[in-house]
């Protein structure tokens, strides 16, 4: 019986593999929307089309993730994680080659609206995954790994900008994003998961969470929040940049470099909050709060509060997504695709929304005034996931799972 019960708790060996080879699925299948900002001056020019019709391209990207997550939850949760993450893989590749070779805005916005809806298996998967081979003492560490892919996926066409655009081309580079999508799929056999789906047994009908739902709906607003502002900062960065005085060549490293540390910021937290991970909550409401606080520097508008501005706004604004992914593994423990859905359904309609909202409002109230909004719904992010956490406050937690798979 002993032995029957440690099978349910202790993962299958070697989970850091899988961990990695789902980071890396999670960066490829979002990298069209990340690449397709990256090249956009290139693809308008050869393209023929405006700049508000290639931002519509990319807010069809994050809106298919966000509004199609309700379905890819489900089949998140019925197949089998590896083929879930090899196609999303595939699926990814193939919508950047087919853009490296279109010349048909539908085409273009075609694609990206599937990219987007797959893009939206990859986190109700982790959250599988995690919950099924990742030891509970480490959720925290490999949440903030595949969370670090979102740094990640800026770093990659970044790149590609350098160094392939101006030589060969933004066509070019978009075939080496396909290319490079490619290589998920071949490690997607690292990530086999044997789910433990038994009975769900609470010690005392007391012990039941109604308020369980109200807590994921706070917290996917929260996400939502937060992501709109610092989305929006990291969408305009170069122009907040600028217009704060600081040189065009310096704005592009310091956004590099903001890109390596919130990857950074994402693991450390991770490792550091597996000692306490009931305190996840506690931690992303602050870093929420310090992002925010960065989105009010950069709202003043000179060289210096950018720079450190800018430096919160990206590490601690962004920083949070891997532990609020862990955080909801926690509350959900039968229900890992349900945690994933909750993180993505967040970021993703707060990524639709910002570029957008965040340029109609520099429009009307210029750039101070767009960042210092941007930082008032960072605020009000922190005090969402505040507000479920305090609900949870309200029930007693022991709920648990026997039987086997």
């Amino acid at each position: 019986m002993a032995t029957a019960q440690k099978s349910l708790v202790e993962p299958a060996a070697g989970h850091w593999p899988a961990t990695v080879t789902v980071a890396l699925t999670a960066t490829v299948t979002v990298m069209p929307g990340f690449a397709v900002g990256a090249l956009a001056p290139s693809i308008q020019s050869d393209l023929h089309i405006s700049r508000t019709a290639l931002g519509l391209a990319m807010s069809a990207f994050y809106a298919a993730t966000a509004l199609g997550s309700p379905a890819t939850k489900r089949l998140a949760a019925r197949l089998p994680v590896s083929a879930v993450l090899a196609t999303a893989s595939l699926v990814a590749s193939a919508v950047m080659l087919t853009m490296s070779q279109t010349t048909s805005f539908a085409i273009l916005i075609a694609v990206m609206v599937l990219g987007g809806f797959t893009n939206g298996v990859v986190q109700p998967a982790a959250g599988r995954l995690i919950a099924t081979r990742v030891p509970e003492h480490r959720r925290s560490l490999a949440a903030g790994l595949v969370g670090a892919a979102l740094g990640a996926a800026t770093l990659v066409p970044g790149l590609l900008v350098a160094l392939v655009l101006q030589p060969f081309g933004w066509r070019a580079a978009m075939l080496i994003a396909g290319v490079v999508a490619l290589l998920p799929a071949t490690l997607s056999s690292l990530t086999r998961t044997q789910d433990h789906r038994g009975p769900v047994q609470a010690e005392n009908v007391d012990d039941v969470r109604p308020n369980v739902g109200r807590v994921l709906v706070l917290w996917a607003v929260a996400a939502a929040l937060s992501a709109t502002g610092n989305n929006a900062v990291a969408s305009y960065f170069v122009q907040l940049g600028t217009h704060s005085g600081v040189a065009t060549a310096v704005v592009g490293n310091l956004l590099a470099l903001s890109a390596v540390l919130a990857i950074a910021v994402r693991l450390t937290t991770g490792a550091l909050t597996d000692r306490a991970p009931h305190r996840n909550p506690a931690v992303i409401t602050a870093m929420m709060l310090a992002g925010a606080f960065g989105l009010a520097l950069i709202a003043i508008g000179n060289p210096v509060t950018f720079v450190f501005g800018a430096i919160l706004a990206f590490s601690a604004g962004w920083g949070w997504t891997g532990l609020l992914l862990a955080a909801t593994l926690r509350l959900v423990p039968g229900r890992a695709e349900n945690a994933g859905h909750t993180v993505q359904v967040g970021i993703y309609a707060g990524a639709t929304v910002a570029p957008f909202a965040f340029g109609a409002m520099s429009s009307m109230l210029g750039f101070a005034g767009a960042a210092l909004t941007a930082a008032v719904a960072g605020i009000a992010g922190a005090a969402s996931m505040a507000a479920g956490a305090f609900g949870l406050r309200k029930r007693r937690p022991l709920i648990t799972r026997t039987g086997g798979g």
